[in-house]
């Protein structure tokens, strides 16, 4: 009777844990649909982490990302209209941006499919304000810690982003 009790007690945590295992990996697919594959893959390098992490703490706060994001949308947007075209956007012969984003990202989200993904209204152009909507909602999918709320560490961005090896 006493093993029984145990081994139930052990099925029941087993239980649990593969429901939160299920529930983590929904998550990443999450992110990792929601932004392409590539955007994901170019998010999860040590390299970006340190260039969003200004302050130099090991996280990411949420002014941290959508500062980064400003400037990676004030590289895209040249001639300063507010928008950026598809040529302006898918354009991969962009130096400033690869040095400054990294390559992994700028490649990632320099595609046709990102570029859809974050033209809301399907005009065919990326508007300042939907690339900071789709960078906020990114950032939000990113922040799954209740311990630091707000905040993204390493282990966000590595597993929300489908995983990386560590550097």
């Amino acid at each position: 009777m006493v093993t029984l009790y145990l081994s139930r007690r052990k099925v029941a945590l087993a239980v649990c844990l593969l429901s939160l295992a299920y529930s983590l990996s929904a998550a990443a697919e999450d992110v990792v649909s929601f932004a392409t594959g590539g955007y994901a893959r170019g998010l999860r390098s040590h390299a970006m982490m340190v260039k969003i992490d200004t302050n130099g703490d090991g996280m990411i706060s949420k002014d941290e990302w959508l500062a980064f994001q400003e400037k990676v949308f004030a590289m895209l947007d040249k001639d300063k209209t507010g928008k950026v075209n598809a040529k302006q956007f898918i354009d991969d012969k962009d130096v400033d941006m690869v040095s400054f984003a990294t390559g992994g990202y700028a490649r990632g989200l320099r595609t046709k499919a990102m570029m859809h993904k974050i033209d809301t209204d399907g005009d065919g152009s990326v508007s300042h304000d939907e690339f900071i909507a789709y960078q906020t909602k990114i950032f939000d999918m990113m922040d799954t810690s209740a311990a630091h709320k707000g905040q993204v560490g390493k282990e966000e961005i590595m597993f929300a982003t489908g995983g990386a090896n560590r550097r």
